[in-house]
């Protein structure tokens, strides 16, 4: 069944933030609307999906917080990590391991 609002979505999405809440509603009634003359339990389980899809086409969760963010956002805060770690690590640390590979 349709969802009418936001207050109304599974637990499983509550943790998202409310862009991404915002996404998956849409795309679940959207998927839904699309197979009115399919099962309502195969409606649902596609449904679920294709919200789901929609929601990690712009978000990903956070392995080292996991919390919910945008992709740009997270992308640019690896970037920054693996910069700052490049940074820390010695000059001739990388030139010692390709003497030693």
């Amino acid at each position: 069944m349709p969802y009418e609002s936001i207050s109304e979505l599974p637990r499983s999405v509550r943790n998202l933030p409310s862009r991404a809440k915002a996404i998956y509603l849409k795309a679940f009634n959207s998927c839904w609307e699309d197979l009115d003359s399919a099962e309502d339990a195969v409606r649902e389980r596609a449904s679920h999906e294709a919200a789901w899809s929609a929601v990690k086409e712009q978000y990903e969760k956070d392995d080292e917080t996991g919390e919910w963010v945008k992709s740009d956002d997270l992308m640019e805060r690896r970037s920054r990590h693996v910069m700052r770690h490049r940074k820390s690590r010695p000059a001739g640390s990388a030139m010692q391991a390709k003497a030693h590979a």
